[in-house]
């Protein structure tokens, strides 16, 4: 939503929005952007007569803005039916879709874009490091947008990608999530086989190859042009990405490399979505010698594996990992990418799916190769991780975020890698260990 808002007040329109607990990047971002946030969802900000309310899918009837609007019989729509309306309509259209991996995919491909001059607009769930903006109108004919598959609003459960109508489709992957909302992967499989519906046939379809989940949506009926990628060597892919080598990134087309590159990036999934976006940036004409040389100069997306700051040769991460394959994946990535030092895991079970339990089967799977790991017990959270992960060794579980800081901090030797893993704000506890390790390091040696 604060991208939409961003988009339309680079569109001209005065923007005001109401949220609550707002945290960086995107409270940064709006404050940059002088539009103003109001706390809370009272219904008096209706004083000011908006012409259109644009409502976000975390609202919903009961709640007494939304009554107010109704009540007034004030014009309202969704951000994903605003945004078809008043700027894809226009546009050619990319969207990046699939459970992991979209804002990476999504921003590197409008960083591509842009370096080609096609001056892409793009909407992004993240902050990308060389935009320092998660949206933007752009100049050019071609958006970027980042397609999650949640449902749009109170008043319409569809998928929110649903109402993009792209010409390009990336899906990264598929897995079961936002339990709030599906009963199980057959009902997100549905949204993506809509999906699928609306793609002209004269468009293109990128997927992985060896995606199971992403295969059966195929089957349910696809009648786009097809083309697979993969970070295994091995597969069918027509295209596979290789990040085999701790800071470089390789391309291989039918078997043969067509180049590579240093980069900032690691793991097998990053190398995923880098071919994924190089894919659709050639879809677009981009030259992929040129595409890949701009994946080397890609600066990163705030808030994926960003390095805040380093301290006595402890360094220190934050991810937006919350689901146990990018747990896993991201992990195996600084573990492979640093071997002489260790990896700490500090995690904050924080999304819906999470808090429901839902994927408490795999999470020990996830965690086993960080040298040790914290793990945030928030009040509502309806299991217990000490139980859930009994079979690891390395585990400590508070309810205290304070306590986890200077815990992580007293344990920090050099060389280690410390990753703090949430979707959200994490009560501050970034800062507590920005504060801890310079107390006990002194002086910064890397940072944002």
């Amino acid at each position: 939503m604060a991208g939409v808002a961003a988009i339309a007040r680079a569109a001209g329109h005065r923007v005001t929005g109401a949220d609550q607990g707002v945290y960086p990047p995107m409270s940064e971002q709006l404050a940059d952007l002088g539009i103003d946030v109001i706390e809370g969802y009272e219904p008096s900000q209706l004083e000011m007569n908006p012409d259109v309310v644009i409502v976000g899918n975390i609202m919903s009837r009961g709640m007494p803005i939304i009554e107010a609007v109704l009540n007034r019989r004030l014009a309202y729509m969704s951000g994903p039916q605003w945004l078809a309306a008043e700027v894809l309509s226009e546009q050619q259209v990319v969207a990046v879709a699939g459970t992991h991996g979209k804002t990476t995919t999504s921003s590197l491909l409008a960083f591509i874009l842009d370096q080609a001059g096609l001056e892409p607009g793009f909407l992004i769930g993240g902050v990308p490091v060389d935009f320092d903006a998660s949206a933007r109108l752009g100049g050019g004919s071609v958006f970027v947008i980042e397609a999650d598959e949640y449902d749009t609003a109170f008043f319409d459960k569809r998928a929110k990608f649903l109402h993009y109508q792209p010409d390009i489709q990336v899906i990264n992957n598929l897995e079961f999530d936002h339990a709030d909302i599906y009963a199980d992967l057959a009902a997100i499989q549905w949204q993506f086989h809509q999906l699928l519906r609306m793609l002209p046939g004269n468009g293109q379809l990128i997927i992985p190859v060896d995606d199971d989940n992403v295969r059966a949506v195929i089957e349910q009926g696809c009648w786009t042009a097809i083309e697979t990628f993969s970070s295994n060597p091995d597969s069918a892919a027509d295209w596979v990405g290789l990040a085999d080598h701790p800071g470089q990134f390789s391309l291989m087309h039918e078997g043969h490399s067509l180049g590579s590159t240093a980069w900032l990036m690691s793991g097998a999934h990053n190398a995923e979505n880098a071919v994924a976006a190089l894919l659709a940036a050639r879809s677009l004409g981009v030259p992929v010698d040129q595409a890949i040389a701009s994946i080397g100069q890609f600066g990163g997306v705030r808030r994926r594996l960003e390095l805040r700051g380093t301290w006595g040769e402890v360094s220190l991460y934050d991810d937006f990992a919350h689901h146990p394959t990018a747990i896993e994946r991201t992990i195996a990535g600084v573990s492979r990418d640093t071997p002489a030092g260790r990896v700490l895991v500090i995690l904050e079970p924080r999304s819906n799916t999470m808090k429901l339990g839902i994927h408490t089967d795999k999470l020990a799977a996830a965690l086993k190769v960080a040298d040790a790991v914290w793990v945030f017990r928030p009040a509502d959270l309806g299991w217990d991780p000490a139980e859930v992960l009994r079979s690891l060794t390395r585990v400590q579980v508070n309810a205290d975020v304070n306590s986890i800081a200077a815990s992580v901090v007293t344990q920090a030797q050099p060389g280690d890698k410390i990753v703090v893993m949430s979707n959200g704000g994490f009560g501050g506890i970034h800062s507590l260990l920005e504060a801890g390790l310079s107390a006990r390091f002194p002086g910064r040696e890397i940072g944002v």
